[in-house]
């Protein structure tokens, strides 16, 4: 019987000149399970309308407090994510939903897909067990991937996948967990093991949550602002960069005018505190 530690070699072995000793009615099958799930994907992304009911669901407990405590009070802030930002979403939903055909047809027992679990009455779905472990797939690229890769996320987790595994990890009752990750740029594939000491106490931290978003107080802020170079302003971290609610969060910065936004060659910076003027376009539509 195969383990988890050979999982990247074995899926490897497929794409080299020797042949897959599974047969192909097998393969077949996984090829069909997988075009399902494809499917399903793809229509949800076209067809339905992307919303939060502000329910907390065990894939954000890792998240900072204010933010799912904004996300708890505001409903259907999903919706203004734009085409290319969701199209984005869809291809990395399709690249994880690989990974686990892969896994399968390279001779590894997947079981529970997409499985729903719950603790402390907070419900969400993990993507697979694989060969008793559980495994969250992750498409990332560049420093993201690097962070699998070198099994770095315990140390810089701006998106809360730590806690998120724990609590799948608890809700089946093991304490083993793994990431298994695909550099979108690349194709290259990392299995990053997650141990019982590396996980948080996800029931804890759900009661906890629960307390915080009861409460009409905005929690403190997650983060603070770091500076922009040598510039003197004063910038927003890669934490609440991608936060959906980074408007209502900073709206008391600059004097009051709430976040500034430039257009750099690499993309927005949103300002918090402006002390020179950038010389680049300011985004006043964002």
């Amino acid at each position: 019987m195969k383990t988890i530690d050979t999982l990247v070699a074995d899926i490897y072995k497929l794409f080299s000149l020797d042949p897959i000793k599974m047969k192909e009615e097998e393969v077949d099958e996984y090829i069909d399970s997988f075009g399902e799930m494809l499917k399903k994907h793809i229509k949800e992304f076209l067809y339905e309308q992307p919303q939060s009911n502000g329910n907390l669901r065990l894939s954000a407990i890792g998240k900072p407090d204010r933010q799912l405590w904004y996300g708890s009070k505001t409903t259907n802030q999903e919706s203004t994510l734009k085409p290319s930002t969701r199209i984005k979403f869809l291809y990395g939903y399709i690249l994880e939903e690989l990974l686990l055909l892969l896994s399968s047809i390279s001779g590894h027992k997947v079981e529970d897909q997409q499985k729903e679990v719950e603790l402390e009455g907070v419900k969400g779905h993990h993507d697979a067990i694989i060969d008793g472990v559980v495994v969250d797939c992750k498409s990332a690229s560049g420093r993201g991937f690097e962070k699998f890769r070198t099994n770095n996320l315990v140390n810089d987790d701006p998106f809360g996948y730590i806690g998120q595994i724990s609590a799948y990890a608890e809700a089946n009752g093991l304490d083993e967990a793994a990431f298994l990750a695909i550099d979108k740029s690349t194709g290259e594939i990392c299995l990053s093991p997650l141990h019982s000491v590396e996980m948080i106490n996800a029931r804890s931290r759900i009661k906890h949550l629960k307390e915080i978003i009861s409460n009409n107080n905005v929690p403190d802020r997650c983060y603070s602002a770091v500076p922009d170079g040598k510039s003197g302003n004063l910038k927003l971290p890669v934490g609440c960069v991608y936060c959906n609610y980074k408007r209502e969060c900073w709206s008391d910065t600059n004097q009051g005018r709430g976040l500034r936004v430039f257009e750099y060659a690499k993309g927005k910076r949103y300002l918090v505190r402006v002390h020179n003027e950038p010389d680049v376009m300011e985004v006043a539509d964002w």
